[in-house]
């Protein structure tokens, strides 16, 4: 099932193909290395470079890592973006990244609706905390974990930014802490995992989504309160939908209590543009 987000307020996917994709972020319009957008754009070359602020380079090809490329010489480097009565600090780093998912937009809407001040809610592999600060704004009780000390500074930036308070921040390995929360007792309304594809732990450990996937669903069901949900984003290549279905079967969790949907954003131009699977568990 194809599942198309919405823009938030003030973003716009304009135009992708040609291994690349031209987005509007407010006041700042950018051109990103996109690897599925194998297909031709509509606009001219000539046109996303009249339309586009800043360009990344990466340093290879598939690389997160790079420069860059500063379109138009009066670009901000930094800049603040409103959506939602939400603001985020938004900046160019040497990671192809800007602080912000807006494909997530789906789950925003999700969380905005399912969460209120009765509830308490986990955000895990939490990046710059954008799903806590919409969890937050309901009044429910939100905790943030992410490894990366810098992502939990941006989003405690964000928070500030955005006039809230109350967010509980956890700098540890995502995984770890699920396993102390479960050992803890502790129970949560709405579970959210935005889990890499790969990468490497602060001791070296090696982690591939595909492998762990299991392990990271069935520690994180443990939390979920009965009626609670646990929301699921994937990215990776090797994880597609019959792939976390039989995960799911080993689990025993029911095709009643399992939602899969892939994760699309259609352009301005027309064009469409996958962003992934939302995988959606109710705990019964």
């Amino acid at each position: 099932m194809k599942l198309f987000a919405d823009f938030p307020e003030n973003y716009e996917l304009i135009d992708a193909g040609g291994g690349r994709k031209l987005e509007r972020w407010g006041t700042v319009t950018t051109i990103r290395p996109e690897h599925q957008a194998y297909f031709g754009a509509v606009l001219s070359k000539k046109q996303w470079t009249q339309l586009a602020d800043w360009e990344f380079i990466p340093k290879k090809e598939g690389s997160l890592q790079g420069n860059w490329k500063k379109l138009n010489p009066l670009a901000s480097e930094e800049w603040l973006f409103q959506s939602a009565g939400l603001v985020f600090n938004l900046k160019i780093t040497n990671n192809k990244h800007l602080g912000l998912f807006p494909e997530q937009q789906i789950n925003w809407e999700f969380l905005s609706e399912n969460l209120n001040a009765s509830k308490r809610f986990l955000n895990a592999f939490a990046y710059t905390g954008a799903a806590s600060l919409f969890g937050r704004k309901t009044e429910a009780e939100v905790v943030h974990c992410d490894s990366v000390k810098t992502m939990l500074d941006w989003g405690r930036q964000n928070q500030s930014a955005s006039g809230l308070d109350g967010i509980k921040w956890v700098h540890e390995d995502a995984l770890k802490f699920i396993r102390r929360e479960v050992k803890r007792g502790n129970k949560y309304d709405m579970v959210q995992l935005d889990p890499p594809a790969w990468g490497l732990g602060a001791k070296g450990e090696k982690w591939k989504l595909e492998e762990l996937l299991g392990t990271l669903i069935g520690e994180a069901l443990q939390l979920v309160s009965k009626s609670g949900i646990l929301i699921l984003n994937t990215y990776s290549p090797k994880v597609d939908i019959p792939f976390i279905q039989q995960i799911a079967k080993e689990l025993g969790i029911s095709n009643k209590q399992l939602t899969n949907a892939e994760l699309w954003f259609k352009t301005t131009s027309g064009k469409e543009l996958y962003y992934g699977i939302v995988t959606r568990i109710n705990q019964l």
